[in-house]
């Protein structure tokens, strides 16, 4: 299982690098793959992924990503306003055929899933996004590592024991300083190699409360499952699980990362 969870990390490492450094269509296009592939597994779990109510979620999830092909991101509010209203709809003229559970497990779904991994793409056209939208995966992937290192080290003080047995206070703080040193150490290099002028301040900040995000979203992911007594949300990613379990700190983190670089400009 070790191998095959290695095998398969190399390989979406790469597939990562490849979609994201061009950024434009090509991540767009990835990211709406993603997203769909998200909703789908959130839907699963309570077996609403071939209904018609899950079919509004894909339709929501299409008009997103047109709205962002377009450059019309002042219509994801209203896009939200019509799903509640067509879903209310639906709900009213199939009564009793879906639950009210259902109705906001779809709405959730919908912002947890496609509206969060979107910001992945919009971090990448922000300016300078061709470097800044690496932070993302510094204060996921890097944070987890880091957090995992710590724990394992100097980890004594149980910080969710019903929830997450392993996971220690120490490892959590590891976790946090772990990717702000390895996000102020990116923009060093940036600077050095790049002739870039990014502030090494911003960097470790954006990523050490990103990495706060990171491990609210995993735990968040971890408590869904809990809640439906499910292993993984999907298996597309050998050794992994789906979308979900690979994505589920990336998820929390991008729009935080989006609004940190916005207000720390």
């Amino acid at each position: 299982m070790f191998k095959v969870r290695l095998i398969s990390g190399i390989i979406l490492l790469i597939a990562m690098v490849l979609f994201v450094v061009p950024g434009g269509n090509i991540l767009l296009f990835t990211t709406a793959l993603l997203s769909f592939v998200a909703i789908m597994e959130f839907m699963r779990i309570r077996k609403l992924h071939r209904t018609p109510l899950a079919v509004l979620g894909y339709l929501a999830v299409f008009g997103l990503y047109l709205l962002l092909f377009l450059g019309k991101t002042e219509g994801i509010l209203p896009l939200l306003v019509f799903l509640i209203l067509a879903v209310m709809a639906l709900y009213v003229i199939t009564f009793p055929k879906f639950k009210s559970e259902d109705v906001v497990h779809l709405f959730f779904g919908f912002c947890y899933t496609a509206l969060m991994i979107s910001y992945i793409y919009r971090v990448r056209m922000l300016d300078g996004g061709a470097f800044s939208v690496w932070l993302i995966f510094v204060a996921a992937w890097g944070s987890d590592v880091c957090a995992y290192c710590a724990g394992m080290l100097f980890g004594k003080h149980k910080a969710f024991p019903v929830l997450s047995p392993k996971k220690s206070w120490e490892g959590c703080v590891g976790g946090v300083v772990g990717a702000a040193l390895i996000a102020a150490l990116y923009c060093l290099v940036l600077n050095k190699m790049f002739s870039q002028s990014g502030s090494v301040f911003q960097y470790a900040l954006v990523c050490g409360c990103g990495s706060v995000i990171a491990q609210i979203g995993d735990l968040a992911a971890s408590a869904v499952k809990r809640n439906y007594d499910i292993k993984d949300y999907g298996k597309l990613i050998p050794g992994h699980g789906g979308v979900l379990d690979r994505f589920d700190s990336i998820i929390f983190v991008a729009p935080i990362v989006y609004y940190l670089l916005l207000v720390t400009v």
